[in-house]
């Protein structure tokens, strides 16, 4: 399953309405898809024409839940919120296949033991010394990458599962 709503020159906003509407009619008009998000045209126009440089983050939820997009929530997060934008966040969501072989390839038993008892090295005097920081960087970057590629799996569940009505049929 690709998340079809990154195409090359196409705002997202407006990408991920008209993947929607390919399973929902009711989007394919911005009159429409306006209506059942509760703001007026000219507004989901300036949002999908890329006018309005900062969405209200209550509008960015409601198009991430009418179209089945939770990536909408993950891009506000990464790239608008102050606080989001510092974590390891996916924005996007190829294959289930790919996503588990990524994810099964990070949680590979040898790899993590041996992760695990370089954490405890590192923090059995309970600090960060200059020489153990190499190999905390090292950690962290591992655990970024678990976290992202955990994130994307996430995003690529809630929009299946959302899609499906939780019952794992599409």
């Amino acid at each position: 399953m690709e998340s079809n709503c990154t195409k090359c020159n196409e705002n997202i906003y407006f990408a991920c309405r008209k993947a929607a509407a390919s399973y929902n009619d009711k989007l394919s008009s911005r009159e429409s898809a306006a209506e059942l998000l509760g703001i007026s045209p000219s507004t989901l126009a300036n949002h999908e024409l890329g006018i309005t440089k900062n969405v209200p983050v209550d509008t960015v939820v409601m198009m991430a839940d009418l179209y089945h997009a939770p990536q909408l929530k993950n891009l506000y997060c990464k790239n608008e919120c102050p606080i989001g934008k510092g974590l390891p966040v996916a924005t996007e969501f190829n294959s289930l296949e790919g996503i588990t072989v990524r994810l099964l390839g990070n949680l590979d038993d040898d790899e993590i033991r041996n992760m695990k008892k370089r954490l405890l090295n590192i923090a059995a005097d309970g600090k960060v010394d200059e020489k153990e920081r190499g190999e905390f960087e090292a950690i962290m970057k591992n655990l970024d990458a678990l976290a992202k590629t955990i994130s994307e799996l996430r995003m690529l569940a809630e929009k299946y599962l959302e899609r499906s009505g939780g019952n794992g049929a599409d």
